[in-house]
């Protein structure tokens, strides 16, 4: 046996190796073998690959030595030793790190021993000095590998550098390379000890080679904090992405989600089950990249968002590219293998094995295409995911930015909408940007292919795709058109909705929730019109394109018909192949199209918002905290707007003020005089025109509209700062809250409902002043925060907090409390937007007009008050004595409150975490779905419709092969054949358009019924259902939810149909001509379905997770717009930015890992369907041409070529509409929510004059918020006689609003019973009993609109009544002051209005509707003494009849009512005439001595 010269040739001369005589692939193949698998080039590959290494290593070593001199820092180790250490831990090793360092310490011996015998052998002296170099290079790169090995521990380093894999991997497979070679020469006896040492070598190198694969080094490190650190670090570190640490391969096949889909497959999936995102797609990072990359404002862009993602992106987008590029480059294999298979079964076959070299082509090809087909998607996804958190993060530091003209301009609702639908479709262009160049290659290439097989019949079919993609490009523009005006009227319904929901209190006050039921529907149709436009729009493109493949086929061969070219069944079941090639492309291209027009206007949209007016930083000059003495406020020369354009038309102007340290100022004024406007320009929150603003020192603002966080009290008072025990307590007491906290079952745990719904606005009030005391800053804005709080409290908060531990601060206060003017510093007195008075309070007094007028207006309210009673005859509340009974009672209620909190184990939760579903969506989902519009007929119509539509292409495909057959060449009838054809397709043509109109209708009308019943459900729902669900929750399923059922589903729903009508027509025709495949039938549809079950357990939760952690962003980004101004104020920008990319982060892992497992299934689907294809080939190539004739080859893989495609996509789609299907199964959540009583008793109407008389009588009433809560008011008893004008007081908290809302039904009583003229108001209709009364609520509710539209929502009144309401209420001037009139505008929460405006507005719509019953519920709390006084007049005369229940804190209001209800506690204490309850020792004579002497010793 002679061994071949080249392996035993130790010359490096290519002459042994390679023949002179060679050509072609023959002397390819003998360069290679010698290059591989001579022992020379081995040794010399060997030592470049070791010495590239070292040059590596030399490099990073320098860079060492020159940082250590030049910085303290040193990121050299990097490539080889990664940068994970933790301190505070322990590190341990498993057995992966023992081995690795075994395996590199045996590799160094054996290499230094190879070298020794190299050096020793009796051989030429080039090749000894060759081979003992070589092997000695190799020696010392793996004693530096050993080294650095065993440095990992030090390191702690968890994974490999990828320097060190990449080595490993390459010297194994040159080792191999060598053992092969080594192998053989033993076997031909002429090996030496060199060989041997290599053949070893393999065993050590290819366990670093699989080391290399799993990337991890074995070092794990615990922490050891001591009980110092933050246990949650740990947590952190353990749960990021297995992305961060995954080894290539691990990338490339989805390795690294088996741990959580495994764990998913076993148990639902929980929020902390999703591990946290890679560092480098984190919100932080990737906003920072977005801002660096941002326009210089000197390159004046106009479209400055798409130029900064090109800017920050474009190498992801190329990569993709690339990507994009291979997949498409193997996609012909398989349609170019056609002919030389049939040529194969046909006998034409240039070896007996080539068939089987065709089938391991094809696999190749086909798994190399799945594969880079998912990556393609996976990193475009991923892409997506990095664009939507940079923009979401960029929005909202926008809108912190935003001034207040311009954030009134776009409203809330408008921008969830740019964060919710905009952001979201703009990273979804990712996925199919691609398609706008790929689809015309791809058509290129396949009609460069078609050509070289039927020549000019090609250029027909290239005129049909032409005009197909004529017509499509047509379509695109309407959609664009529709998409533009679909998505306007969606913001208006939002923005609609978004008022709704916030104002919902009011509105179930008013009966109002039909007007705003027809208001939305209103929007919802013109919405639904362009939704229906939009529809057609898509399926009619959709109809145009799944006709093509058919289309296209018949123009080809009727032009081949004619010009008389011959059709083989190879020739056109390859066309068939390269056309059903390009179906999917082509399917696809309108959803990329579609996805590109959405996110160009989009991107448009996003273009304008990110180009508004920001808030001018320079407006105001910030210079630190002066000295003693010095000026603390400055303003010179000031006129503001609340306009950016306005150069003109100041709301303030002319303000010259000069505020030293220390100081007290008081701003005072009529109703709209500017108070709140002058606070605002200071803090820099108005336009400057002209002037100068100084402000020295850190600012703190309290809001006169409380602004109040969704989370417990204790955090809305510390507001980002850390917990001091001391100040915090001292924040509590100087702010009255101690008592209230007492009350609450939770103290400052309890948690405060959105926007504080679950508090008095006296709470709410001293909520957040308790806050500003407690950010200790430099200088107080307090805008009327007296307004919402009883005399006393206000007393005790000037004389402890403004007086006491704000005493060395300068303060601003808003007020029309004149009794506390005494005790400041400085008078500010304003009218019409200018200060016309300053001074102290006697100077004012002697010289100002406008400042007597309204001392003269307060003296005359409390002369009703004041009195000379005797020491004795007033009492403290406390010192009210109680009855023996009374107090047992008491204490008994107090002890069996404490019994039923501790019973129900309460929980200081009000927000109510979000209902969410597990395990698959049900079918009673799909069915309520697919049925809800037409019953079962609507699905079943389009089915059948499907069906038929299948068979008729499966037909055309039959007659292609029997009319090609070679037994039909003697009887073939072109004319027959083309008319046959083409009458197939053109019924293929009327059921496609068919199936698709009839499945738009049913999603459409589905749809629209969706969202009425969950409208209405929404309406229904009782006040509690809002107290408890933040209004984003709400706001998620109108809008993405919504959307979803609107286009996605209905259309997605529609696809998969066809697509595994589609995937049952190519296994029966592979089946048919492949016969023993069928036994492959029942495994690969048990893998399909244990696969799609494994992959949809986990998913499925993620995307329910997905849709839960996406409305808390909204919901936080709604909550800080809304309380922008004071979040500037304290300057807590940062914080607030950290929270939004905190739940961002927690939203998007949630993406990623879905985007993640989504490819993990296609690639393992597609690899099946691959196999199955293969086999089934086999067989067709195994079976003799008898049973599988040529032209049945064709057909059968023009079919199976597309098998791993539809395999994939109809699973895929099958799995993407389960997990859409949550937003149906959320909607429906929404449509069964429990409801209150019934609106309209039809059977039990009241009279329609009732109530007639206005008598109340109230029996033992109990009124509990919610089951599992103490009883807030606790058994009143009392009877009002019709006219009657009644004043309700008590100490804040004490359940007067409760009273007011029980009265409504707000509330349901616990026991007892409500009876207004001989009638139970539990026996009536909501809206009858609503309607009937009047009411001025405690927070003044204006809606977007007009005027009109405010004041008579309902348009029942002409313009002289209203007019004549607003003159009544003190309005008619600056109303008709106004250019508009009555059609003046009101903006979003009636923000261009004061709220003492506001309050007069609701006072002119309960004039207007004159009830006989009327509630006022602290409603003069935001107006001045003088316009209280002449409200107060207004009633009495307008409302002379009625009967009157009041709410007050300002104890003159209550002086001339009939009668006064004192509630303190839940309880009815007192219930008198206010002159009787003076003459003797009473609650209520102690509130009006305190009253009385309210700013006496403060």
């Amino acid at each position: 046996m002679t061994s071949p010269c080249w392996l035993i040739s130790v010359s490096c001369s290519s002459s042994y190796s390679v023949s002179h005589n060679a050509s072609g692939a023959s002397l390819f193949f003998q360069w290679l073998r010698f290059i591989f698998l001579s022992p020379c080039p081995q040794r010399a590959l060997l030592s470049a690959v070791d010495l590239l290494f070292l040059l590596v290593l030399f490099v990073f070593a320098v860079r060492k030595l020159y940082s250590r001199y030049t910085s303290n820092t040193s990121p050299v180790d990097e490539p080889f030793i990664a940068k994970n250490r933790t301190v505070h831990s322990h590190t341990h090793t498993n057995i992966w790190y023992k081995l690795s360092l075994s395996a590199a310490i045996i590799l160094t011996v054996l290499f230094i021993v190879a070298s020794v015998l190299g050096f020793s052998e009796n051989t030429e002296s080039s090749w000894k000095a060759l081979n003992g170099t070589s092997w000695l290079i190799q020696a010392l790169s793996f004693l530096i590998i050993t080294v650095l090995v065993y440095r990992q521990k030090k390191h702690q380093t968890i994974t490999h550098s990828i320097t060190l894999r990449v080595f490993w991997v390459v010297n194994f497979i040159l080792v191999v390379l060598l053992a092969c070679s080594g192998i053989i020469r033993l076997v031909y006896s002429i090996g030496n000890a060199s060989d041997i040492v290599s053949v070893i070598s393999v065993l050590f190198s290819g366990y670093l080679f699989i080391a290399s694969m799993i990337g991890s080094t074995g070092v794990r490190i615990s922490r050891n904090d001591n009980g110092n650190g933050n246990g949650n670090d740990d947590e952190k570190v353990s749960i990021v992405s297995g992305w961060a640490t995954a080894s290539i391969i691990s990338k490339l096949f989805w390795l690294w989600l088996n741990p959580l889909l495994s764990k998913g497959y076993k148990t639902p999936l929980k929020v902390v089950d999703i591990p946290t995102l890679s560092p480098e797609h984190r919100a932080e990072k990737l906003a920072s990249l977005f801002e660096r990359n941002w326009p210089k404002p000197n390159e004046n862009q106009q479209h400055p968002v798409r130029i900064t993602l090109i800017r920050s992106f474009w190498a992801s987008v190329l990569f993709n590219a690339c990507l994009a590029l291979i997949k498409l480059s193997v996609t012909y294999v398989g349609p170019l293998l056609i002919q030389r298979f049939v040529d194969y079964t046909a006998g034409t076959r240039s070896s007996p094995f080539e068939g089987f070299y065709l089938i391991l082509t094809l696999l190749v090809a086909k798994f190399i295409e799945g594969l880079a087909s998912h990556q393609f998607n996976f990193h475009c996804q991923k892409l997506g995911m990095m664009i939507r958190s940079t923009l979401i993060t960029s929005l909202y530091k926008k809108g912190l930015r935003l001034s207040c003209s311009a954030r009134q301009s776009h409203g809330i609702g408008q921008i969830v909408n740019y964060m919710a639908v905009d952001a979201q479709q703009v990273a979804d262009m990712m996925v199919h940007l691609h398609a706008v160049w790929v689809m015309p290659l791809q058509v290129a290439l396949a009609l460069i292919i078609l050509y070289t097989y039927i020549g000019l019949p090609a250029v027909v079919a290239l005129v049909g795709l032409v005009l197909v993609l004529t017509c499509v490009i047509f379509g695109n523009n309407l959609m664009n058109r529709f998409q533009f005006r679909l998505m306007q009227n969606r913001d208006k319904r939002m923005k609609a909705m978004n008022e709704t929901l916030n104002n919902m209190r009011v509105i179930k006050f008013q009966a109002w929730e039909e007007h705003f039921k027809k208001r939305i529907k209103a929007f919802r149709e013109l919405e639904f019109g362009w939704l229906k436009k939009f529809g057609y729009a898509i399926n009619g493109n959709t109809i145009i394109l799944w006709s093509t493949p058919l289309l296209v086929s018949a123009l080809t061969f009727g032009s081949a018909v004619l010009l008389g070219i011959p059709l083989t069944s190879s020739t056109v079941f390859t066309a068939t192949a390269l056309f059903k090639t390009l179906q999917e492309p082509i399917r696809t291209f309108p959803q990329s199209m579609i996805a590109l027009s959405q996110a160009v206007i989009s991107l448009g949209r996003l273009d304008r918002f990110m180009l508004t007016q920001e808030l001018d930083e320079g407006a105001v000059e910030r210079l630190p905290e002066s000295g003693d003495g010095a000026t603390a406020v400055e303003v010179r020369d000031g006129s503001f707007s609340w306009d950016d354009e306005a150069a003109n038309g100041a709301v303030v102007m002319n303000l010259n003020i000069d505020i030293k340290k220390g100081q007290l100022a008081a701003i005072v004024g009529t109703v709209g005089s500017g108070k709140s406007s002058l606070l605002a320009a200071i803090l820099g929150e108005m336009h400057k025109i002209s002037g100068k603003v100084r402000v020295c020192g850190s600012t703190a603002y309290v809001a006169q509209s409380a602004w109040i966080q969704n989370g417990t009290i204790q955090d809305n008072i510390l507001f980002g700062l850390p917990m001091n025990r001391r100040k915090y307590n001292d924040a509590i007491k100087n702010c009255c809250l101690e008592k209230d906290l007492e009350m609450m079952e939770f103290g400052d745990q309890t948690e405060i409902g959105e926007r504080g719904i679950n508090l008095s606005g006296g709470q709410k009030q001293r909520i957040q002043l308790a806050r500003a005391v407690y950010q200790d800053c430099d200088i107080y804005l307090l805008d009327d925060v007296f307004s919402a709080v009883d005399a006393h409290t206000g007393s005790e908060i000037f004389k402890e907090c403004v007086r006491g531990a704000l005493r060395d601060k300068t303060i601003l206060l808003v007020t029309h409390q004149v009794d506390f003017l005494h005790n400041v510093d400085k008078i500010l007195v304003m009218r019409d937007g200018m200060i016309v008075e300053s001074g102290k309070y006697d100077e004012l007094l002697e010289t100002g007009t406008n400042f007597k007028d309204l001392v003269s207006a307060h003296e005359t309210s409390m002369q009703q008050v004041e009195m000379e009673p005797t020491t004795s005859d007033i009492v403290s509340p406390k010192a009210v004595p109680k009855s023996p009974s009374q107090h047992h009672h008491e204490k008994d209620q107090k002890a069996s409150e404490q019994s039923k909190s501790s019973s129900v184990g309460g929980s200081s939760k009000l927000i109510k975490e979000e209902e969410k579903e597990t395990g698959r969506v049900s079918l009673g989902v799909y069915k309520a779905f697919v049925t809800e519009a037409f019953g079962w007929w609507g699905p079943a119509i389009v089915v059948s419709l499907a069906l038929l539509w299948q068979a008729t292409v499966m037909a055309s495909d039959y007659w292609l092969s029997y009319e090609t057959a070679d037994a039909r060449a003697a009887s073939y009838s072109p004319s027959l054949f083309i008319e046959v054809y083409v009458a197939i397709v053109c019924l293929s043509f009327v059921l496609v358009f068919t199936r698709f109109m009839s499945a738009a209708i049913v999603g459409q009308v589905t749809s629209q019924v969706f969202f009425k019943q969950m409208l209405n459900s929404v309406l229904r729902a009782p006040m509690s259902f809002f107290d408890t669900t933040p209004s984003g929750r709400i706001l998620s399923r109108a809008s993405s939810d919504q959307t979803n059922v609107d286009t996605f589903i209905p259309f997605l729903m529609s696809i998969t149909l066809s697509l595994y009508i589609a995937l049952l027509g190519i296994i029966i025709i592979t089946c048919q001509y492949a016969w023993p495949t069928v036994f492959l039938l029942i495994p690969l549809a048990w893998l399909n379905y244990w696969y799609r079950r494994f992959y949809l357990s986990s998913s499925r939760e993620i995307t329910r997770l997905d849709s839960i952690t996406k409305a808390p962003v909204i919901h936080h980004f709604s909550e800080s717009i809304s309380g922008v101004m004071t979040i500037r104020c304290f300057r807590k920008q940062d914080m607030f930015i950290v929270e939004n990319v905190d739940r961002v982060n927690g939203n998007l892992r949630m993406d990623f890992h879905n985007n993640g497992s989504n490819e993990w299934l296609g690639f393992r689907l597609e690899f099946i369907g691959s196999l199955y294809l293969c086999i089934s080939t086999t067989f067709m190539i195994l079976l003799p041409s008898s049973i599988v004739k040529p032209e049945n080859v064709g057909l059968s893989l023009s079919y199976g070529l597309s098998l791993n495609g539809a395999l994939f996509s109809a699973v895929f789609f099958s799995s993407f509409v389960e997990n859409r299907m949550v937003s149906v199964e959320r909607i429906k959540q929404f449509t069964v929510l429990p409801s209150e009583a019934e609106w309209v008793k039809k059977d039990n109407p009241p009279p329609s004059n009732w109530p007639s008389r206005g008598n109340v009588e109230l029996k033992d009433l109990q009124v509990r918020y919610r089951h599992n809560t103490p009883l807030v008011i606790k058994g009143i008893t009392l009877s009002i006689k019709g006219g009657e004008k009644i004043g309700v007081v008590g100490r804040t908290g004490g359940g007067k609003s409760t009273l007011i809302q029980v009265l409504f039904r707000l509330v349901e009583p616990s026991g007892g019973s409500i009876i207004i003229d001989g009638i139970n108001i539990n026996t009536l209709g909501l809206h009858d009993l609503r309607s009937r009364f009047g009411i001025i609520p405690q927070e003044p509710i204006l809606f977007e609109g007009t005027v009109r539209s405010n004041i008579d929502p309902i348009g029942q009144h002409t313009d002289e009544e209203i007019w004549r309401a607003l003159e009544r209420c003190q309005l008619n001037d600056v109303v008709a002051a106004k250019p508009g009139k009555l059609d003046s505008a009101v903006v979003d929460n009636g923000e261009n209005w004061s709220v003492g405006q506001r309050q007069l507005l609701c006072l002119g719509r309960v004039m207007l509707k004159h009830s006989k019953l009327l509630f006022m519920d602290e409603a003069t709390a935001s107006v001045d003494s003088q316009t209280d006084a002449v409200i107060q007049k207004i009633i009495r005369e307008d409302f002379a009849d009625c009967t009157i229940i009041s709410i007050a804190h300002r104890i003159p209001t209550v002086m001339d009512c009939d009668r006064v209800l004192v509630v303190d506690a839940g309880y009815a204490k007192e219930f008198d005439k206010p002159s009787r309850l003076i003459e003797r020792p009473s609650l209520f004579g102690a509130l009006v001595q305190e009253y009385a002497n309210r700013s006496s010793g403060l």
